[in-house]
This record gives C-alpha cells, structure tokens and sequence, in this order.
C-alpha cells in the first residue's frame, strides 16, 4: 500500500502550508542527489518528497486529496458505485430484492455505462506535476546575476539564468522542464529553489549592503582616498580625517538590484588597524604625546 504524502513529508493532516513548506526542505536538503551520489535510495526518497510536495504545496489540490477527489499521484479518483446504492431504500427487510425478478439489470447496465463514462471522461489531457530542486550559488553569482548550466533527472543539460539581485530562498521556474503531462497534455515546470552562500565580508541587509573595511592609522588621522571593493567593482573613496574604528560611509546605489528596480546602497564600516610590527618611531611619538595620555575614552563607561 502506497504511503500518503503526509507521511512520506513527516507531517499530521492538520500541518499548516508553512509546515508543509518547512519538512519539505529539512528533507529535499538532505535527501538531493547532488549531496548524495550513487545513492539510489536517497533518489527515489527525493523524488517521492517532491511528489508529495508539488500535492501538498498547492492548497487547492490538497483539499482536492482531503476530500477524496485526486490520489497521492494528483490523478482523478472516479467515483464509486455500489448496487446497494441503487436498490430500493423503501423495503429495509429485502433490499437486494426485485419485485420485476431480472428486469432491474437495465438499471444496471446505466450504471455500469455511467461508470465507463465517467472513466473515458477521466483520461482527458491534463499538465504533468512541477518537479522541485534546490541548488546553492555564491553571493555574488546572486547579486549580479550569472548562468548556471544545471542538469536534470533523465534529461539533457539546461542553460539557468540567474536574475541580478536574486534572493536566498527564491524560486526560479523553467516552463516545461517538469514531469510529462498525461495523455498529451503539457509538461509540469521544474521549480528550483536557490540558496546562497555567505560571503567572507559582504552581508546582504534587505536592498543594502555592509562590510568593514580597514584603514590604517595615517589614514584615519590625516584622511585621504582609497579604494574600496562593492558588488560591480572597486571605486575611490574620500576618507574624511581623524575617522575612529566603527565610522560608517555610505555609498548610494552601490548595493543589491531592487526587485521594482534600481539599487539599494552599500554601507562601509571603518576599521583602524595598526601595523602588524612595531614601529619604533610610532612607540617614540605616542610616549611622548602629553594630549594622547590625557585622553579618556572609556568616561562615558565610568573609566
């Protein structure tokens, strides 16, 4: 006996959508075949959570499977009819009986055409199921755009767009590149779902950007220009003298592409760094500078 696709997500009957969304890719991560190769188990596990998701995921055909009226397999389930349904309901005590003896089977023979009818009507051309995938891209492959060349169960390789801006947990559809669709119908879409990688300094903050960037202390006291990475390149960047560690510049139009359209910005944290060895002539400078013993950074903590 098939299991249900309750059971083959995890999940009771009274899951919520969110729910459902959740257990599917607890299990699509660790089942997908790309982390698993060779193993036709984790395969077939991983083609059976992505069944059970393109049912359960669309609201409209899980309460067509509540109430009976799909499979498991999203197929049309025919009605059933039962004799006993078509007997006389007046004569409890005879019911399967027939004052006409033989008469009654050209009821039957209306049943039995209504029945195959409804079958025939039930083989007509209907969409294939979507087929859902994830796969992980580096941050800035998401933040500029890029093509991927990605291959399919049972099918040839696939040039993938990346849209610039796209976001961790965003879905990109290929029209088509589902399961076949039934007597002729069309092909269900492939749905990939795509996570990106943290980057070693960038960290997206909704449209914008922010990441730190050091300076040295000539820098941070005398000011001046210096160069500074963003997401389509570096530029020239005015530091404004006597910047302490944790002052923050602002780049307009130097962050993520918005989805409505333009940019958001990139946010540059100043770091002041000193030099990796001791400078005998920066220790020499700092002893004796009489206003640098003077100062109290840490008064507003009570120090």
């Amino acid at each position: 006996m098939s299991r249900s696709p309750y059971e083959v997500l995890g999940v009771g009957k009274n899951a919520t959508q969110k729910d459902i969304q959740s257990a599917y890719r607890r299990l699509a991560k660790k089942l997908h075949p790309d982390l698993n190769p060779g193993d036709k188990d984790a395969e077939d596990r991983f083609k059976a959570v992505s069944a059970a998701y393109a049912l359960l995921g669309d609201e409209d055909k899980r309460g067509k499977y509540d109430r009976g009226e799909i499979d498991e397999t999203g197929a049309e389930t025919p009605p059933r009819h039962f004799y006993r349904d078509y007997a006389s309901a007046g004569d409890t005590a005879n019911r399967y009986e027939s004052a006409h003896s033989f008469s009654d089977f050209g009821a039957a023979d209306d049943i039995f055409s209504g029945f195959f009818s409804r079958r025939s009507h039930g083989q007509r051309q209907s969409k294939g199921r979507d087929a859902y995938f994830s796969m992980e891209i580096d941050f800035l492959e998401a933040a500029n755009g890029a093509k991927k060349q990605i291959s399919l169960p049972d099918g040839p390789p696939i040039d993938l767009t990346i849209p610039p801006g796209t976001r961790d947990g965003q879905t990109l559809r290929l029209r088509g590149k589902g399961e076949p669709g039934v007597n002729g119908g069309p092909a269900g879409d492939a749905r990939i779902e795509i996570r990106v990688r943290p980057h070693s300094f960038y960290r997206q903050d909704g449209d914008d950007v922010r990441y730190e960037v050091p300076i040295s202390l000539s820098e941070a006291v005398l000011g001046g220009k210096i160069r500074v990475p963003t997401l389509d390149g570096a530029v020239n960047v005015t530091i404004p003298a006597n910047s302490n560690t944790g002052k923050v510049l602002r780049l307009k139009g130097k962050g993520l592409h918005k989805p409505g359209g333009g940019h958001g910005d990139a946010y540059v944290t100043l770091q002041v760094t000193l030099p990796p060895a001791a400078d005998p002539e920066l220790t020499a400078f700092v002893k004796g500078w009489e206003a640098g013993k003077a100062q109290r950074p840490r008064k507003h903590m009570g120090g």
